[in-house]
């Protein structure tokens, strides 16, 4: 089993999140222990969901799932890197493909790129 340092930032761990075919990081995400585990187990991303406290499937709900494609540990085995493939091609829950649409303009942030999904329609909010 692969030991991670969970205790070092409260029993979290922060988990970057980026495309195996561009290098684009699509999200940053935290893992718990379990979370980590479903990983490994499904090859597909499970994250740790701070505000509902419980272990969220990505795409679970939108059918955007995030197939791992590769594993990163960093030095101190306290922080991942997922390469994955995005299916539906879209990480971020406003619809976007990445959850870094919005770039520094001067005093202002702008939004790169349109939305691949309306996420009123998927969610129901």
């Amino acid at each position: 089993m692969i030991e991670l340092d969970f205790a070092k930032q409260g029993g979290l761990v922060p988990a970057v999140v980026q495309d195996a075919g561009d290098g684009r990081v699509l999200m940053v995400a935290y893992m718990n222990p379990s979370s980590w585990q479903k990983t490994l187990d499904t090859g597909e991303a499970h994250y740790w969901s701070r505000s509902r406290q419980e272990i969220w499937h990505k795409g679970g709900t939108s059918g955007h799932v995030q197939k791992v494609r590769a594993v990163y540990v960093d030095c101190d085995r306290d922080t991942v890197l997922l390469q994955v493939e995005q299916v539906g091609g879209a990480a971020c829950h406003t619809g976007h493909r990445s959850c870094f649409h919005l770039r520094v303009q001067g005093d202002s942030l702008v939004t790169e790129g349109e939305p691949v999904f309306d996420p009123k329609k998927v969610y129901g909010k």
